[in-house]
């Protein structure tokens, strides 16, 4: 039976779920597009390289770029069919970055071929190489490597495997819905985590407002594995791992810290999920499960999409309105509003939520900073988000990071959402440590 804990972190916020229209509908497969445009850019670190030609034909599963660096992970086809371009694609930057233009077979089964099975048996070593090679990276919104994120660095040891079955953003039920139907494949992804990191004990974490998923895993837990779960209230935002970490362990990730610092890795239940289905049969991640819904949106539900499917052909397959105002890539709190409607799925994008004229607000007037301290009562993290949105438009973006504790900021979105100024503060932190890091590259380029 699971856990049903009292403990939470501090501060925090409690926006509008939404979840109720999507939450009980079962996966389905989304229809599959006739181009499908894939970037290179599909997570943090280096591109994949490109390794297939103009005109060639490809099966699905195929690889079709390779990992270009350890900080990087290979690209696979997510159908079969035929190169028609290479040339840069666009993202949701509004970047133009490389990318595929693939053709799918419009008779084509779209069979996956077995690949060289990764076994139980394997090496950590062995098993972080097989996730690299499957091309899995944090399907939580994320995207980070997570061969990366399962190295434990010398020196340190991972006690506690933490699965992060939250998914507290608003609108999105992927996770909700993977926890109720991939339960097998989330207790193989866990044997071959505890294989890879050394854990002893692992807790899958979920909020309140799913116990039908806790229900569900606590009766399908292998009776060989150190795993229980555990339920924790519903706050925003829970699903964070440093929030988490509090939440189930009661341990504080130091500042600039990571979890293995408190001798724990946190990984999406999602992606543990991807990891215990492709691994076992060698192949790499051709598509993932989204959550698309939203006020303007008609056929709501959770669909299992291939990678690189153009948005604009799933709002036409999903009965989006015409009078779309906004669309995020994710949750309204921590996604990005789509900068062009002809780009396209990633691995990252755990959901799409539309919205109409009438959806969103008539004002977006910015008022003064009225000293209220709403945002340092919402920041699960105690920063002071007031005084570096004041320093943020002033550009004092050292002082941010040297007395505020600006990198700290996860951009959770809970000090926007509070202010009744309309300050947009996380985008103005979004936009102070983009040129942070900007000046930082250009500094060790120059000292090179």
């Amino acid at each position: 039976m699971f856990l049903l804990a009292k403990n939470t972190f501090s501060h925090g916020i409690h926006p509008p779920e939404n979840k109720e229209e999507t939450n009980r509908l079962p996966i389905r497969q989304f229809p599959f597009a006739p181009l499908i445009i894939l970037p290179m850019q599909q997570h943090i670190g280096t591109p994949s390289q490109i390794i297939v030609k103009e005109g060639q034909e490809v099966a699905r599963g195929q690889l079709l770029a390779k990992a270009n660096g350890y900080m990087s992970v290979p690209l696979h086809s997510p159908v079969s069919g035929k190169i028609r371009k290479i040339a840069n694609v666009p993202v949701i930057s509004g970047q133009m970055v490389p990318g595929l233009y693939l053709e799918p077979f419009p008779f084509s089964g779209q069979e996956i071929s077995e690949g060289k099975p990764i076994p139980l048996s394997a090496s950590p070593e062995e098993i972080l190489q097989g996730i690299q090679d499957a091309g899995i990276v944090g399907l939580g919104g994320a995207a980070f490597p997570t061969h990366v994120k399962l190295k434990i660095p010398e020196g340190k040891k991972c006690d506690h495997l933490l699965i992060n079955g939250i998914e507290c953003e608003p609108y999105l039920t992927t996770d909700h819905r993977v926890m109720l139907e991939q339960a097998d494949d989330i207790f193989m992804g866990i044997r071959y985590l505890l294989k890879a990191t050394g854990a002893k004990e692992v807790i899958i974490g979920i909020e309140a407002n799913k116990l039908d998923a806790a229900e569900h895993l606590s009766g399908k837990i292998p009776k060989d594995l150190p795993v229980s779960v555990q339920v924790v209230p519903v706050k925003y935002p829970q699903g964070a791992e440093k929030m988490l970490i509090t939440s189930i362990l009661g341990k504080e990730v130091p500042s600039g810290g990571l979890p293995i610092d408190v001798n724990t890795v946190v990984v999406n239940v999602a992606t543990t999920a991807e990891i215990g289905r492709l691994l076992p049969h060698g192949q790499g991640i051709q598509e993932r499960v989204i959550t698309i819904t939203g006020p303007a949106i008609s056929k709501k539900g959770n669909y299992l999409i291939p990678i690189g499917t153009p948005l604009r052909y799933i709002l036409e397959q999903v009965g989006a309105s015409k009078d779309i105002c906004e669309v995020f890539m994710g949750g309204p709190m921590m996604g990005v509003s789509a900068s062009s409607l002809d780009i396209s799925i990633v691995k990252g994008t755990s959901g799409i939520v539309v919205f109409g004229e009438n959806d969103t607000k008539k004002t977006e007037k910015i008022y003064p900073c009225i000293k209220c301290g709403a945002c340092v009562d919402a920041c699960p993290l105690f920063l002071n988000p007031s005084k570096l949105g004041i320093l943020a438009k002033s550009e004092a973006y050292e002082t941010m990071v040297e007395e505020y504790n600006l990198m700290d900021c996860f951009e959770c979105g809970s000090c926007t959402y509070v202010c009744p100024s309309n300050i947009p503060l996380v985008q103005y932190f979004r936009l102070s440590k983009g040129i942070i890091r900007k000046r930082k590259a250009n500094s060790q380029k120059s000292n090179v």
